[in-house]
């Protein structure tokens, strides 16, 4: 292992980057606060405002997948449609099999300057976390409980309050509602046989009625669908963990651009899709490739310059900090200060383990609620 590797696997160095991450996140949570008070003066100056605190946020977990992984992703899809990628709003529908699949989204939008504008569905209980639930929060991002008697009116009004967005946004989705596990698949094809569905092999079936609501509420301001299909070669079980030690991966991400024809024919059209998407990824196991032009959109330097600001402005006033403590001598002071990197280590760790997939959501695991929402 070269002297880079040997770095990159070090956990001081995971710790070094959580605190620039945490830190900076919790400064800009702040700032987002405070520019509450141009909402009722200029809401499109708030929204612009608060689209490139976002960016200085997620940007850093792009960061660690493209320069500190080094991970490269390269996209096969239609010329035509590659050059309208970030000139248009979007609906980008995602599959949901890999640990890192949301980061890999995230550089999607990154590499076509939509990151700090983009959207998602996301659970409520996301709101609470500090960071990037609260980043989130500030951004109009559309929260849900999962529960679409409880969640239908208060999404249909947060997705039509995105229509007067003043930036070009993609709107993240993923059908399935939760991440593929084989437990899940098995209870997701006992019920696509009793609605007499096709089954498939690599998804599960998508939940219609949310993606109705969205197309429906956004028809006016989105210009097209996005299906978006993400593998990795080689067999590779890409982590976050993995990503933080700097292993690299090779990601291809297939992209064809559509548009439902009629939103009352949402479902159909969203079920045939992932019998369309199931054969892509079957011929991907084949063969090792899409059936499409690969292009690899070029990295953007903005996502490590962020970082780089970021790291600059907060590594030295705790370097400094920590020079004081050791020359105090104190016992007390070292004790506390060693206490504050066990709890910050457990705090890392907690924070990787959210997006492992044997900890993940056991939303579609309960076989006594088969109901496909």
């Amino acid at each position: 292992m070269d002297i880079v590797g040997f770095l990159k696997s070090q956990f001081v160095c995971h710790l070094l980057i959580c605190y620039i991450f945490i830190v900076s996140g919790l400064i800009i949570n702040f700032i987002q606060l405070f520019a509450l008070i141009l909402w009722p003066i200029n809401k499109q100056l708030f929204r612009r405002i608060n689209c490139r605190l976002a960016y200085c946020i997620s940007s850093q977990m792009v960061m660690l997948l493209e320069w500190w992984s080094g991970t490269d992703c390269t996209l096969y899809t239609d010329p035509e449609s590659y050059h309208k990628y970030g000139k248009e709003n979007a609906i980008v529908i995602l599959n949901h099999n890999f640990e890192i699949d949301f980061l890999c989204g995230w550089n999607f939008c990154e590499r076509f300057g939509v990151l700090g504008s983009s959207k998602v569905l996301a659970k409520k209980e996301l709101s609470y976390m500090p960071v990037i639930g609260w980043m989130w929060y500030f951004l109009e991002i559309v929260f849900c409980k999962r529960k679409w008697e409880e969640d239908r009116k208060t999404v249909v009004q947060k997705l039509l309050n995105l229509r007067d967005y003043p930036e070009n946004f993609w709107f993240l989705i993923h059908c399935e509602g939760t991440r593929f596990t084989e437990q899940k698949h098995q209870i997701s094809m006992q019920v696509a046989e009793a609605k007499g569905l096709p089954k498939l092999k690599h998804h599960l079936l998508p939940r219609t009625k949310g993606f109705a609501v969205t197309v429906q509420c956004l028809r006016n301001v989105v210009s097209a669908v996005y299906d978006s299909t993400l593998n990795f070669r080689n067999n590779e079980n890409p982590t976050l963990l993995g990503v933080l030690n700097g292993k690299k991966y090779h990601a291809d991400l297939y992209v064809r651009q559509d548009v439902p024809e009629d939103e009352q024919e949402c479902s159909t059209w969203l079920h045939k899709l992932y019998q369309e998407k199931d054969a892509f990824q079957e011929e991907y196991y084949r063969t090792g490739t899409y059936p499409a032009v690969p292009t690899i959109p070029p990295r953007r330097p903005w996502t490590l310059l962020n970082w780089l600001f970021w790291a600059l402005l907060l590594l030295y006033p705790l370097f400094k900090l920590l020079i004081n403590m050791i020359n105090s001598g104190s016992s007390l002071t070292l004790a506390s200060f060693a206490f504050v990197i066990i709890i910050a280590s457990v705090g890392v760790r907690w924070m990787i383990g959210v997006t492992e997939i044997n900890k993940g959501s056991t939303y579609g695991n309960n076989d006594n609620k088969q109901k496909q929402k």
